[in-house]
Order: C-alpha cells, then structure tokens, then sequence
C-alpha cells in the first residue's frame, strides 16, 4: 500500500481505481488493503452502507488467500477493539468510542467516523454509480483540506 498524503492533523485518504467494475474484485482489494493494515498492526473498520455488501466482504475476508488470516467480527461497541483488530460496521455508524487507525469505506458517502480515523481508504471501480459516488467523495475530502492520493490498480493487480 503505498503512502497517503497527510494533512497538517496527520490524517490521509487514498483512492485505489480499479479498470473494471466487477465488484468481487473491488471486495478482494479491499481485504487485502484490510490485510495489510492489519498487519501493520493497525485497528481497522470498514464500513458499506450496504448490509448486503457488507455481508460479502466478511464471508470473502475468511476465504480471499488460502493462507491468509484476518481477525475480524461486527463492531459491537469499542470494547471489542481488546479483542478483534478489524471491525465491520454499517449500514449504522458505530458510535462514540470506536478507536481504529483505519477506515476501509466501502460505502457511497464519506461517514461521519472519517473524521476520526488517521488514514481512509476508498475503493473506486468502472462501474458508473459507484465511479460517481467516488469522485463526489473525492471532492468531499477536499473541501475538509485533505489532499487525497490516487493509486491505480492494474488489471492483474486486482485479482
């Protein structure tokens, strides 16, 4: 994962654009940039506005790399934060107390728990809805002073 822009507060939002908009493959990135956060020993939530989306993002984050690991279980309240390092949460935003590094959105707006997370990562695909979803994302973060980084995928990247 590359680096993000920071702003003066520290915090950084990358966009990662993939070429197509199979949307499997949009869940696969985003449980390998979850992997790699967690790995970094970074607290992570992940956040859809889609309970369906969400659903499949959890049952691929235990079967996405035959040996690959990723502790995760649904945000219940910041006490699991002892327990488990990525923590799924939607279409509600989890409340007060929810202390992570990370914010992987999958969702179509930026959640209000952006703010509280040091680094966002977002995931753009081909698909229209989700390509203008993003860029309206993308001018969000601005408009708050960051400075968003863009990373494009490769194909063969994204498998």
């Amino acid at each position: 994962m590359p680096s993000a822009s920071t702003d003066p507060a520290g915090r950084g939002v990358d966009f990662y654009v993939l070429p197509g908009s199979d949307a499997r493959a949009r869940l696969r990135l985003a449980c390998r940039l979850a992997e790699k956060a967690y790995l970094a020993s970074a607290r992570v939530l992940v956040w859809s506005d889609d309970a369906a989306e969400l659903a499949a993002f959890d049952e691929l984050l235990w079967t996405f790399a035959d040996r690959s690991f990723v502790p995760h279980e649904p945000f219940q309240g910041a006490q699991a934060w002892n327990e488990v390092p990525v923590l799924l949460s939607g279409p509600a935003e989890p409340g007060g107390g929810a202390a992570f590094e990370v914010l992987l959105n999958l969702g179509r707006t930026v959640p209000a728990v952006a703010a509280d997370a040091a680094r966002v990562l977002e995931i753009i695909d081909a698909d229209e809805a989700r390509r203008q979803a993003g860029r309206a994302r993308f001018r969000a973060y601005r408009e708050q002073g960051l400075a968003p980084q863009t990373h494009h995928i490769a194909a063969e990247q994204a498998r």
